[in-house]
């Protein structure tokens, strides 16, 4: 889904941008963070977002389509298996690098708007959140 909307920057200039475009995928889509980094990324965000899903309180009244017995963990045990491996990996990231890894691929927030809110200079959080990327994808153990 593309939703496009132009923002002016500066002095007369603007730009269009993506407003469905998560931050991690914008850096992606200009060289900014490499596939291993982007995977673990998404990841993590994949957790997050499994994690933060609330359990069913009501009965499904519909057929499972399969015919099977469900294999599979119920979705208040996923939830909960999903909250771990996402506590696992931030704790792998390390107090400083995950802060900036939470605002930027769970919360949606701009790098702008992270250094910003953690009182770093500007510029700095691109090399700190590779830098969470990489310790991330280190305990994924991505290749």
């Amino acid at each position: 889904m593309r939703e496009l909307v132009e923002r002016t920057i500066g002095k007369g200039r603007s730009v269009t941008v993506n407003v469905a475009e998560s931050p991690l995928g914008w850096l992606r889509a200009r060289g900014l963070v490499d596939a291993r980094q982007f995977e673990a990324g998404e990841r993590l965000r994949g957790d997050y977002e499994t994690a933060a899903l609330g359990p069913r309180v009501t009965m499904r009244w519909v057929a499972r389509v399969d015919g099977g017995g469900g294999a599979g963990l119920d979705p208040t045990t996923a939830q909960i298996a999903a909250k771990r491996r996402f506590d696992a990996a931030l704790a792998a990231a390390g107090k400083g690098l995950a802060d900036v890894a939470w605002r930027v691929i769970c919360a949606g927030e701009g790098l702008p708007v992270a250094e910003k809110a953690l009182g770093w200079p500007a510029r700095a959080g691109r090399l700190v959140l590779t830098l969470a990327l990489d310790r991330l994808a280190d305990h994924y153990r991505l290749p």
